[in-house]
């Protein structure tokens, strides 16, 4: 029986993709009058890169960019701050993710989320898409000490929400992370569909969000 539903944040939730495109484009017109000598599409476009779906941390972003682009008279402690002050002002929500939430819960479903991330920087994110309010508990990797794939993280979580593994299902992008790592303790995965991954084995998978409550009930049937 399924008893809790555990979300991965960026790129399930969390659209970060189209986020870091609106957050990009505001700190170009933000700090402009340090970065107006290069275009605008370049600045994006190459920070888009860089950043590489998340996974560089942005202290390395801004200071490659720094040396590519000769910005002078802002550093890139300046850049990185800008960035973990506006970010959460620019995040974009996959469709329908509150009516998600809501729908899953009426089902008297727990729910849980585990974030790899800095902690504070991805709370604010958690707040802002309005979703902490569904949570039941939040693991996020810089507050627990230890991040996924670490088994440690998934059993923890199902610790807190006072569940088994085998009775979780967890939701993410990321095959390794997310999917494998679920497995590997037991939980039932569902792959939400990143263009970045072949196939997933052994996991249900969504293109929607809102194909999740019937994932689900397939789950209980099973």
């Amino acid at each position: 029986m399924i008893r809790a539903i555990i979300f991965d944040l960026d790129g399930t939730l969390l659209n970060r993709d189209e986020s870091v495109k609106v957050f990009i484009y505001r700190q170009y017109e933000r700090l402009n009058q340090w970065l107006f000598h290069i275009p605008r599409e370049q600045y994006i476009q190459r920070f888009i890169e860089l950043d590489h779906h998340g996974y560089e941390w942005k202290d390395n972003v801004y200071k490659q960019l720094i040396r590519e682009f000769s910005i002078h008279g802002i550093n890139w402690e300046e850049l990185l701050k800008d960035y973990v002050f506006h970010f959460k002002q620019s995040c974009v929500a996959f469709s329908n993710h509150l009516q998600v939430l809501e729908e899953l819960k009426q089902q008297n479903l727990l729910i849980g989320m585990i974030t790899n991330g800095k902690g504070q920087f991805q709370m604010d994110n958690i707040e802002m898409l309005q979703i902490d309010k569904y949570l039941d508990t939040i693991l996020i990797s810089e507050w627990e000490g230890v991040k996924k794939p670490d088994p440690v993280i998934f059993k923890r979580a199902a610790e807190k929400l006072n569940v088994y593994p085998e009775e979780c299902v967890f939701i993410g992008d990321h095959v390794d992370n997310d999917v494998k790592a679920s497995q590997a303790v037991g939980m039932k995965a569902v792959w939400k569909r990143n263009a970045q991954w072949g196939g997933v084995k052994g996991a249900a998978v969504i293109d929607q969000l809102e194909e999740l409550p019937e994932i689900i009930c397939s789950f209980d049937n099973i």
